[in-house]
């Protein structure tokens, strides 16, 4: 698997990005790293916080950060023009530049020039390995658990953040297998599949979770939506590559429309299973659900329990806010399900 090597501290670049949901990248460092981030740099005071200190590049340099990252994901993973003089400076003043952007950062002739002069490198994230292969379809051994979603951003990488933990609690062995930018820079390795030529997708997540022992579970950052009128392309050969044996629907509550696609409802949590064990049989016959994961920020903190039990009742699967109280129910259900 593809790895990296990030120096701490780091200053989180926000831009003048406002909307939370697109400072993910941001957001999950702060929340699965928070003691390797020393601040955060905003162009605007309506950008995005996430609780961090401001800081200027000087304050910056001055209290020792190596690394900006730039924490925001902007829809087609362009560098804004209006970016190009802060990420400028802070490569002249030394500071490495990470960025999970479609845009390379070497192809920015002004960014080059200034890293070149300071000696900063200019890492990105976003940049799959050479030579991957076309996917096999064979079964291979260990056990997997991929997370799903009924959109994008809305807890398919926390919730298997928060299974891994929760399994190594539990006792299993068990990995968390990054596929975006913000996964490979929590878990320090991984593939970036929506940056993978759509006739080599499934090949590179057959690589991202390889045959392990017979009692080892990969659990799988998630991508897109199987549902959404951009993204499912990465979805679709993310199932079929990774060959799940379990998979965990993820929603966000309240949410009634793609986000960014407001024409596009977002699909119902039983659509989504439906067709996700529709298109995963075809490479794993034995796919199955077992669980939901729901991002309950929405709600009022009154509201949440009746909302999860409801759920649970619907679908007859355990439902769980994973950063509330965790995915233990989840676990234990996958637990029974699949004993030896």
């Amino acid at each position: 698997m593809h790895a990296i090597s990030l120096q701490p501290p780091y200053l989180i670049f926000l831009g003048d990005e406002s909307r939370r949901t697109y400072a993910k990248t941001g957001a999950g460092l702060v929340d699965w790293r928070r003691q390797l981030c020393a601040g955060q740099f905003r162009l605007s005071a309506d950008a995005a916080d996430l609780g961090l200190p401001d800081m200027s590049i000087e304050e910056a340099v001055a209290a020792g950060v190596k690394s900006l990252i730039i924490g925001t994901a902007p829809v087609g993973g362009a560098l804004p023009a209006s970016w190009q003089p802060a990420l400028v400076a802070a490569a002249g003043a030394g500071l490495d530049i990470v960025a999970g952007l479609h845009t390379r950062l070497a192809d920015n002739p002004g960014l080059s020039a200034a890293a070149t002069s300071s000696g900063a490198r200019l890492v990105d994230i976003r940049v799959p390995p050479a030579e991957l292969p076309v996917a096999t379809g064979k079964k291979r051994s260990g056990l997997r658990l991929l997370t799903v979603g009924t959109d994008c951003a809305l807890g398919k990488k926390y919730t298997a953040l928060q299974l891994e933990r929760d399994m190594r609690s539990a006792g299993l062995d068990a990995d968390f297998r990054a596929s975006g930018q913000t996964g490979i820079m929590i878990a320090g390795r991984g593939i970036p599949l929506d940056a993978v030529v759509s006739d080599f997708l499934s090949g590179a997540a057959e690589l991202l979770s390889p045959d392990n022992g017979p009692g080892h579970w990969d659990v799988i950052e998630g991508q897109g939506g199987i549902f959404h009128p951009a993204y499912a392309p990465v979805s679709h050969g993310l199932l079929l590559g990774s060959q799940p044996d379990a998979f965990v629907v993820c929603h966000e509550a309240g949410r009634e429309q793609i986000s960014g696609w407001e024409h596009y409802p977002v699909p119902s949590i039983e659509d989504v299973i439906a067709r996700t064990v529709a298109v995963g049989s075809m490479t794993n016959r034995n796919i199955r659900c077992v669980g939901v994961s729901i991002n309950s920020s929405t709600l009022p903190a009154t509201e949440r329990g009746a909302y999860l039990a409801a759920l649970a009742r619907r679908y007859d699967l355990p439902c769980v806010d994973p950063l509330v109280e965790g995915t233990g129910a989840i676990v234990d259900h996958l637990v029974q399900q699949f004993q030896p």
